[in-house]
């Protein structure tokens, strides 16, 4: 995958909040452009170099233990002042019993850092404010309906399979060609980051479905 794409992400098949989330590329000195390349292994705020595979996979079985992986497609994302982000996509079951998507939030990582987790260090912010560096007004437009709809679709796919689901929190990365690509998704999304942000009425509605549909009980705040 590194020959493939030259740049992956090594995590857990079943984690939460980022938790052991590391990445790895072919990296070369870019002030001696003759060294020979090496594998660069970054995990929380540091990182490793290793010359050959065999090394990067010994340091990466030391990491990884008995502990199911999976290795992803690295995607060169968009930025927020040289930070990396992410925004999630709130999807939830209605009272008609349809798939809405009803709320974005964007995640910005810490500074050195790969993963946005909150709970990671990392900071919620609007995705209005994320996107206006590269977007005008048309070109947020047509991406906000296409990740509302990407939402919608996949949570609807995923429900013919999981039939008791009824919300999903969709990680979503821009790249620099605009394209949308999924990282994962979560069956239990944090509710609290869209209250922090939204309008009244916006978290009122999320707050109204997760009551209809038993996550959250009408005397809950």
């Amino acid at each position: 995958m590194l020959n493939e794409y030259g740049f992956v992400f090594v995590k857990p098949d079943n984690g939460t909040y980022g938790n052991g989330v590391m990445s790895v590329e072919l990296w070369r000195d870019e002030l001696a452009p003759e060294s020979p390349m090496q594998y660069r292994l970054r995990y929380g705020t540091e990182s490793e170099l290793f010359p050959a595979l065999e090394e990067l996979y010994e340091a990466l079985e030391k990491r990884i233990g008995q502990t199911p992986y999976l290795i992803q497609k690295g995607i060169h994302a968009l930025t927020y002042r040289r930070r990396k982000f992410d925004i999630r996509a709130l999807v939830q079951r209605t009272p008609r019993k349809t798939w809405e998507t009803t709320g974005f939030i964007g995640r910005v990582a810490a500074q050195q850092k790969v993963i946005t987790n909150y709970r990671g260090g990392g900071s919620v912010m609007l995705i209005e404010d994320l996107l206006a560096p590269y977007t005008n007004a048309k070109e947020f437009a047509r991406l906000y309906k296409e990740m509302k709809w990407i939402g919608e679709q996949v949570a609807a796919q995923l429900a013919r399979k999981f039939p008791r689901l009824k919300e999903i929190g969709l990680d979503i990365a821009i790249d620099e060609y605009h394209h949308i690509w999924i990282l994962e998704v979560n069956t239990l999304p944090a509710l609290f980051p869209f209250k922090m942000l939204h309008p009244k009425e916006v978290y009122k509605k999320i707050r109204r479905y997760a009551v209809a549909y038993g996550r959250l009980k009408a005397s809950s705040k």
